[in-house]
């Protein structure tokens, strides 16, 4: 069998090449034991000892994404192009090493649905110490602030514990400026109470230009502005959340705001 720490930098070569800059690696009993039993690795592997968990940090993979885009015609008319690109590089590169050294895996992906099983990529991101938590309803990393994203998950046989620099990071309570808290224009971010889901929901909704640009709470944050995603990645995202959110808005809170 493979170092496991060649294996893990044998990941990290492949998948630095396509923006995925955070990789981390965590036992599985670990995560397990932050979880609900329902979101546990235990479910989906039951072999599995570690997870390597796959990020990025600022604008990097979405650069990779506009390539990738660039070079195969109509990528972007796809439903879920930034899930399909994440899906593909994952699957066919990061995981050719693994599969060179005849190891293993389970890809895992945050956007899974169909009935399949996935894990609780905030608590994993926690668990591997890629970020820590905020009242921005976002984790966030000591270097790029609250500009990462969670891509996937390696669940593998082999045991793996490779910590990232977030283990134990919590910047909101010790903050002075807070300024998120002002930048919000619906007053859906407070401390200590955090992020008002309602609140912020029903301000995208019924004043929709008003955070379709970016979110500005999440733009005001004093952690890593230099690594904010570029305007066009922002506008993807908010467009996206956004058709998300009408449907609960609608069944949920505007008939509740009408009694």
């Amino acid at each position: 069998m493979p170092n496991p720490a060649s294996i893990l930098a044998a990941i990290r070569a492949a998948a630095i090449c396509h923006g995925l800059n955070l990789v981390a690696a965590v036992p599985v009993a670990r995560y397990d034991a932050a979880v609900r039993p329902a979101a546990r690795a235990a479910l989906i592997d039951p072999a599995a000892r570690a997870i390597v968990v796959l990020g990025n940090g600022g604008g990097g993979f979405w650069a990779a994404l506009k390539r990738h885009a660039a070079r195969n015609p109509g990528w972007w008319e796809r439903e879920n192009p930034l899930d399909d690109f994440t899906r593909e590089v994952v699957e066919r590169e990061v995981a050719a090493p693994l599969r060179a050294a005849a190891l293993r895996y389970t890809v895992v992906h945050p956007f899974m649905h169909g009935g399949a099983r996935t894990l609780n990529f905030v608590e994993l991101g926690k668990a591997a110490g890629m970020a820590g938590p905020s009242i921005l309803g976002v984790v966030v990393h000591p270097v790029f602030g609250p500009w990462i994203a969670f891509r996937a998950a390696l669940l593998l046989e082999v045991p793996l514990e490779a910590p990232g620099d977030a283990r134990g990071f919590d910047p909101c309570p010790g903050c002075v400026p807070r300024s998120c808290i002002s930048a919000c224009p619906a007053a859906a971010v407070s401390f200590p109470a955090g992020w008002d889901v309602p609140k912020c929901l029903t301000h995208r909704v019924e004043a929709e230009p008003d955070c379709a640009a970016r979110c500005h709470a999440r733009a005001g944050c004093v952690l890593g502005p230099e690594h904010r995603y570029p305007d066009d990645e922002l506008a993807y995202h908010q467009r996206r959340a956004l058709r998300a959110m009408r449907p609960y808005y609608n069944a949920h809170i505007k008939p509740a705001r009408r009694t």
